[in-house]
């Protein structure tokens, strides 16, 4: 572990930030003195899946930059692991409970007072690119273009302020890239500060990857998780009853990119949503020179898979499925690390990037096999956290690791307080200021809280609550089942073992219970609102 930084905040910036200013003028005074953003985000990207974090899967160099110029979070996480609630607390700083958008079904709460429309307000010029996944008009921005929904890998369609729908030919995260750059090259006011949101759609399922990347990707082994064959023992109901296990619910077309009509004749198609889901999917979408590029791939994968299918036992084919789904998942962040290399080298060459707050993070983390699983939504460490670099040159020490308990819910109070602009009461997250600026004597958290609710649902994750802090991990499952689990995490960092009903750790046991309390009460979650959704989600 790297250390702690230990100076201070440049002094230009402490006197700003001793209070927000009130009138036009004194903004404009003092906008040289402020950062711009540059908030990067991918979705489902694993922290597994940066070379920063770890070096087996995948070589992230760009993405690795801005560990080595600043600092990387080792216990960053989120308060609710899917895509649309996690954007959500991340706009307003707030939980999923209090700003309604608690699932990717339920509406997201309009009235709520967004960060970016608060640094609008204090003279920020802003901007978001790509994925947002909820709402087709972004408050607070002054230009955006935003995928409709999930979005699409080839030939994406984009929302325009206008309301109008329009499609752009080529990658997705290229395409994103070649605006955001546009934005700041040919659109960005010098005289003002920035706000960019460069939202990534990769590498969010079906993990289509840019055909280089995909022929590349296709001829790698991955290595296995330890836990690739977890039989569930050291867990409850909600892990063996879940539906994301890589062998029985990866598809084999939409997912593994085997054409419908082989799987057909194997007998393999047993999902129905399989073949259509493919043949409406990136593949339609692919114009005659693109299918010139896919096409002698996509035969190479029917190739090995004619050959091979039919001889394999069940553990087999779980291993063949698993290097699929891992090949296009890495070749899709090949893509987003090369573009934002492109993003950080306009910010080097153009002298932008010491005034720039560089964050790079992703909606949520994602199992890339461990407990024999993909997708997210458990408390479970690999897609409870996420992955969180963070550069601001003159005010990070770079090479520096922090592993403070951090949430997506800080980022809104973190943004307003580097821009000097006023934070709401009722914002429920920290700033990270005193982390970021080595105060670390001003940050006193040591439990984070968790809530997921989409249940019952796709991937049939049962709702949970929970609490974590740096050793241990406490969670409630609840609704159809009343199930405990207590993990250590200093002696099972993967989480194989529930210790909830081993006397040895009673003790700790009922003082989490009772933090955990605590933390509800704080975060204002309650039983009476568990029903409520309960009640709600039946509707």
């Amino acid at each position: 572990m790297r250390s702690k930084p230990v100076f201070m905040l440049p002094l230009l910036l402490i006197s700003f930030l001793i209070g927000c200013k009130d009138t036009p003028k004194e903004q404009v005074e003092t906008t040289k003195a402020r950062p711009n953003i540059l908030f990067i985000m991918s979705d489902d990207h694993a922290y597994q899946a940066i070379s920063a974090y770890d070096t087996t899967l995948i070589q992230t160099p760009n993405i690795d930059r801005l560990a080595k110029e600043g600092m990387l979070f080792t216990n960053a996480s989120v308060t609710n692991s899917i895509c649309a609630p996690s954007r959500a607390t991340i706009l307003t700083g707030k939980h999923t409970h209090i700003n309604g958008k608690i699932d990717n079904i339920s509406p997201f709460d309009t009235a709520q007072v967004t960060f970016p429309q608060l640094l609008q307000k204090a003279g920020y010029q802003t901007a978001m690119f790509g994925k947002l996944h909820f709402g087709n008009s972004p408050k607070g921005f002054d230009e955006f273009m935003i995928v409709p929904g999930q979005g699409r890998y080839m030939n994406p369609d984009f929302i325009t302020p206008k309301g109008d729908t329009i499609r752009k030919m080529g990658y997705a995260s290229d395409i994103i890239t070649d605006m955001t750059l546009e934005w700041l090259d040919q659109k960005r006011d010098p005289e003002k500060p920035f706000l960019m949101m460069y939202l990534h759609k990769a590498p969010h399922r079906p993990w289509w990857p840019k055909a280089d990347k995909f022929k590349a990707y296709l001829e790698k082994e991955i290595p296995e998780p330890a836990s690739l064959f977890d039989d569930y023992s050291g867990r409850g109901t909600a892990a063996r009853t879940a539906e994301m296990n890589i062998f029985k619910h990866m598809l084999l077309s939409y997912d593994c990119k085997v054409y419908p009509e082989l799987a057909d004749e194997l007998g393999m198609n047993t999902d129905p949503r399989n073949g259509p889901l493919f043949s409406r999917g990136e593949v339609a979408r692919l114009t005659e020179e693109q299918q010139a590029e896919y096409l002698p791939i996509l035969d190479a994968i029917a190739e090995d898979f004619k050959a091979k299918w039919p001889n394999m036992d069940d553990t087999e084919k779980t291993r063949w499925k698993y290097q699929r789904y891992m090949q296009d998942y890495l070749a899709t962040i090949a893509s987003v690390d090369d573009n934002v290399g492109r993003v950080l080298d306009y910010l080097d060459e153009t002298n932008l990037a010491d005034n720039t707050l560089v964050v790079y993070t992703s909606d949520q983390g994602f199992y890339l096999g461990e407990h024999g699983w993909f997708d997210k939504r458990f408390m479970y460490q690999e897609s409870f956290g996420t992955p969180l670099l963070i550069r601001w040159p003159n005010t990070i020490k770079p090479g520096i690791t922090s592993d403070e308990m951090v949430q997506n819910l800080d980022f809104a109070q973190t943004f307003l307080e580097a821009a000097g602009a006023a934070i709401p009461d009722d914002m429920q997250g920290e700033s990270l200021m005193p982390i970021l600026t080595g105060n670390l004597e001003q940050w006193d958290r040591e439990n984070v809280y968790y809530h997921y609710y989409e249940y019952p649902a796709e991937h049939a994750v049962k709702r949970h609550y929970g609490m974590a802090n740096k050793q241990y991990k406490l969670i409630h499952f609840y609704h159809d089942v009343d199930e405990w689990e207590l993990y250590d995490l200093a002696k099972d960092p993967h989480e194989m073992q529930n210790v909830y009903d081993d006397p040895a750790y009673a003790e700790i046991r009922e003082e989490l219970k009772e933090e955990l309390k605590a933390l509800r009460v704080k975060y204002k979650d309650s039983e009476e609102l568990d029903q409520k959704f309960i009640d709600k989600y039946k509707k």
